[in-house]
């Protein structure tokens, strides 16, 4: 069969990976085709464009942003018409993939949707949409299928592939010799996000706060969708960029500074005490005030359903709330304690379903119907 993916960020790109990769254990003729990154390149998807060109972080952006945008969904309806795929597979990115599969159902053809929007946290409202357009929904957040089923809509609960991602993971043992690194210096994480529009707003600031903590080596995420030169910029003593090792980075790390997205799943599933941060512009922070619906920014706190991580928020992510919420999540055992403790809550909330397999064996078993 033939396959037609969208994702429109970095985690996208993973999740589509994984997917596409249990979709050719399912159905071994499997045709992929679609916009994505490296990772679903990888793994014989023939790309359209890259999630690169399409990065837009924040509602004042995307407005100023809606010509490009316009001429992008043009493009993948008329690429969509071209391919005739069996399946149209939607990978969140909201904005984007709600319009293409309102195109997608008026050819006629099959959507599917792997990983919800986040529609339960703004404009709700769309719920109605996506029962109209989506033809089989697969959530990986324990409380999407509850919210879901408030609006008459039945959706698939297949686990958290970030789940799977990490079980899997084998731990680097040689992490401090291999990236030269001071192995009596305990690490702090910095992770800030993968867009460089997100990275510009954060980065600066996380690493603004070096004086109190020397006693520590501040390592920084990067990531080689960017081209290393741009990270050369942040680098200085103390400070040092390791490119696609994150979870290497987690798995070795005492403490981590963490932009809002999965990553804070992510260090929370690796037992990691963190710091959620998150800025945007005026005018974007201002509507999102407006319209989010839920109490909290990170994963963590939403699967949990109360605070466990501390988040610093626009106008409280400065240098003074960082120093202080890092001090209690590198020396203050017994908030440290806490919020480990939270983390295992949330693992269990979560379990452990192989998502990607049980989606591709789901989707495949719909399409065959």
């Amino acid at each position: 069969m033939k396959y037609y993916l969208i994702a429109g960020e970095r985690s996208g790109d993973f999740h589509a990976s994984h997917l596409m990769r249990e979709l050719r254990q399912q159905d071994p003729e499997a045709e992929f085709r679609g916009w994505g990154g490296d990772m679903m390149q990888a793994e014989g998807g023939t790309l359209v464009h890259h999630y690169q060109e399409m990065a837009i972080m924040g509602f004042w952006e995307a407005a100023t942003s809606i010509l490009k945008f316009r001429g992008y969904l043009k493009e993948c309806q008329r690429d969509i018409q071209a391919y005739q795929p069996d399946v149209v597979i939607l990978i969140d990115y909201a904005g984007f993939n709600l319009r293409v599969a309102k195109f997608a159902k008026a050819q006629g053809l099959k959507v599917f949707y792997y990983i919800s929007p986040k529609i339960w946290a703004w404009n709700q409202g769309r719920v109605h949409q996506v029962k109209a357009l989506v033809d089989k929904m697969f959530v990986i957040l324990p409380f999407e299928k509850e919210f879901y089923q408030r609006f008459g809509y039945d959706v698939d609960y297949i686990g958290n592939p970030t789940v799977d991602a990490i079980a899997e993971h084998p731990v680097t043992t040689d992490f401090y010799q291999r990236n030269n690194l001071d192995s009596q210096k305990p690490i702090i994480a910095v992770l800030p996000g993968s867009r460089k529009q997100e990275i510009e707003e954060m980065l600066y600031e996380m690493l603004a706060i070096l004086p109190p903590f020397l006693d520590y080596q501040f390592i920084v995420a990067g990531v080689t969708n960017l081209e290393r030169s741009y990270y050369a910029n942040f680098e200085r003593n103390n400070v040092r960029i390791l490119f696609d090792q994150t979870y290497d980075l987690l798995a070795h790390a005492k403490a981590a500074l963490v932009t809002s997205g999965t990553a804070t799943l992510e260090t929370a599933l690796f037992n990691v005490p963190q710091v959620v941060c998150y800025r945007t512009s005026a005018v974007s922070y201002a509507i999102g005030k407006a319209v989010i619906k839920v109490p909290y920014i990170s994963l963590v706190n939403l699967i949990a359903g109360k605070e466990v991580v501390k988040e610093l928020i626009q106008g409280e992510f400065n240098s003074r709330n960082l120093v202080t919420e890092l001090k209690k999540i590198t020396a203050d055992e017994a908030f440290i304690a806490e919020q480990k403790a939270g983390y295992a809550e949330l693992q269990e909330k979560l379990g452990r379903n192989n998502a990607a397999q049980k989606a591709a064996e789901l989707m495949v078993g719909y399409l065959k119907e």
